[in-house]
């Protein structure tokens, strides 16, 4: 196996509380940590393992995004990928849009295998990588906890309702990792150093020529509301008087 590309989103960082803005137009980003979304992360980290233990020979990051994601692109070459490319664009692209400009990338540079994150935590749609394999034509393992690459075939351990479930599948494919796949490496100085020599291409998603589906535009943001606090029962009887004069039972 040559080359593996890996997905990399910017979101906003899974420990800041998230803030509508005071317009409701959105999600309040000024001021706020950006970073990687984690499962994205922990499918760098798995292409990089798979790397080391030399069954691939390049390691390539995508974002398509706006011209701030290079900050996540970056942190992905200071992880060790090879090279990064992003897509820019400044509008909402939707999941099929993302899918297919991922495939766009595949076809030119022959990508042997893409590794995504399950979803991202930000609209949580857990559909691009099943997307990308519809119209990539190839096989895809979703929810993977364990990959282990035997030749041009991929042996992976899937979390699904009932447990487990281990399946092989032939490569090239798609791949999405689950939240205990691995523990992503810590990003040394010296690494950040050495990213920023490494390439990093732009493209702009115009130029791509790509259906990029319907305009998703989002009218109105609004926070969840407040949690009442708890009320304290002494007993059944007490807890069965306070849901029926609540009209909950």
């Amino acid at each position: 196996m040559e080359k593996i590309l890996v997905g990399l989103k910017r979101v906003v960082d899974y420990n800041v509380r998230v803030r509508v803005k005071s317009d409701s137009s959105g999600i309040e980003t000024e001021g706020v940590k950006m970073s990687i979304n984690p499962f994205d992360e922990i499918a760098l980290e798995e292409a990089l393992r798979i790397k080391e233990r030399g069954e691939a020979s390049e390691i390539i990051v995508i974002s398509i995004g706006s011209t701030e994601a290079q900050q996540q692109l970056r942190t992905g070459l200071a992880m060790g990928a090879d090279r990064a490319i992003l897509v820019e664009t400044d509008s909402q692209v939707g999941s099929l849009c993302v899918a297919r400009a991922i495939k766009s990338f595949i076809d030119r540079d022959s990508v042997d295998l893409v590794i995504l994150g399950k979803q991202a935590i930000d609209g949580d749609n857990n559909q691009t990588a099943q997307m990308l394999s519809a119209i990539w034509d190839r096989p895809q393992a979703t929810f993977a906890s364990q990959l282990e690459i035997k030749g041009d075939k991929a042996m992976v351990t899937r979390e699904i309702d009932a447990g487990l479930e281990v399946i092989e599948i032939d490569l090239p494919a798609v791949i999405s990792a689950d939240l205990r796949m691995n523990e992503p490496r810590y990003v040394k100085l010296p690494d950040i150093m050495k990213a920023k020599k490494k390439p990093l291409e732009i493209t702009a998603l115009s130029d791509l020529n790509i259906d990029q589906g319907p305009e998703i535009k989002s009218l109105l943001f609004e926070a969840p509301l407040e949690r009442s606090r708890g009320a304290m029962v002494n007993d059944v009887a007490e807890l069965v008087a306070t849901l029926k004069e609540k009209g909950l039972a």
